[in-house]
């Protein structure tokens, strides 16, 4: 098993640090995230994902007493040996100027004890901001934030975040995935297997989290060709669009189905949807792993039956990956 990797969530008290923590590695709702109390000086969380790679998630309170006591005298203990360092901003704040000064002084400690950290910023609550108003205020945000670092020398990755909808899978799933060494031969492999599949699209998941591990999309592939065929010949009928957020939204929908199966004491294993213009077969994949096959309409049984043994066939490649 490989050394724990520590990340360092910061931001300030009632920012939303502890409810995204609580949703994504708990198994919290959004609506029992309510019930939560403020983080006291700082949670240590160490957490599986895939099995064999450990996240030392330090959760660090964000009252003043305990932001000034990082900056003094526990400056090497809290930003030393940061592998990512996620920094939480409620777009709602009335002091965001104070709240950027101490992103900065973070920068600075990093900078000096963990030069070679990643860093992510999550402008948070954007569920209370008007939908067309979000991108603007998120641009003017980041460029703010990426002026004001520069001195730095960090590159600094943005997401709109909110609990009430999947933009926080696709921050989370990110922000996890770039710690994961092997993620190349995660990609490779699950190309290889949409080909023996003849998939539209195939999308792994971490078991607990369900967060997105990989993805690939043959359809999408063949769409953005003959979109591009289209532009250049103006002969054709347009294509369904597909959702840019499509597999965060099938997190939470199943990370929300995983929780009412829970509650009536029983495990998700597999699940089959069937629509007009395709089938989905979500199976267990590996120990620490889901895997989504979406195919083209077609005989279901003859259909499943197939998938289903090209997702036990695949098991022993992605196994040995994992390991």
């Amino acid at each position: 098993m490989s050394s724990p990797k520590k990340l360092l969530l910061m931001g300030r008290s009632g920012s939303g640090k502890s409810s995204m923590r609580s949703i994504i590695f708990s198994n919290y709702s959004a609506y029992e995230t309510q019930r939560l109390s403020a983080t006291m000086d700082v949670e240590h969380s160490h957490l599986r994902f895939l099995g064999n790679m450990t996240l030392n998630l330090w959760d660090c309170g964000g009252q003043d007493v305990f932001v000034e006591n990082y900056f003094s005298s526990q400056r090497d203990h809290i930003f030393g040996g940061v592998e990512v360092h996620i920094h939480v901003f409620d777009v709602q704040s009335n002091e965001v100027q104070k709240d950027i000064r101490t992103f900065i002084e973070c920068l600075s400690h990093l900078r000096k004890f963990s030069p070679k950290a990643r860093i992510f910023v999550l402008i948070h609550k954007m569920d209370l901001v008007k939908p067309e108003k979000r991108p603007e205020i998120f641009d003017t945000f980041m460029l703010y934030l990426r002026d004001q670092s520069k001195p730095y020398g960090f590159e600094i990755t943005g997401f709109m975040t909110s609990i009430w909808d999947e933009s926080l899978y696709k921050a989370w799933s990110q922000i996890v995935c770039s710690m994961v060494p092997n993620m190349s031969m995660f990609q490779r492999y699950l190309q290889r297997f949409a080909e023996i599949s003849e998939a539209e699209e195939v999308v792994l998941f971490e078991r607990t989290t369900f967060l997105v591990i990989s993805h690939v999309s043959p359809l999408a592939e063949r769409q953005a060709s003959y979109e591009k065929l289209l532009e250049q010949t103006g002969d054709g009928e347009p294509l369904r669009k597909l959702d840019p957020k499509r597999f965060e939204k099938i997190s939470n929908i199943i990370k929300t189905y995983k929780q009412s199966c829970s509650k009536l004491q029983a495990q998700l294993q597999t699940l089959t949807l069937h629509g007009p213009s395709c089938s989905a077969y979500i199976d267990t994949l590996t120990n620490n792993t889901f895997v989504m096959v979406v195919m083209p309409p077609g005989e279901s049984e003859t259909q499943g039956n197939t998938i289903v043994a090209n997702i036990k066939g695949a098991k022993e490649w992605f196994e040995k990956v994992e390991q």
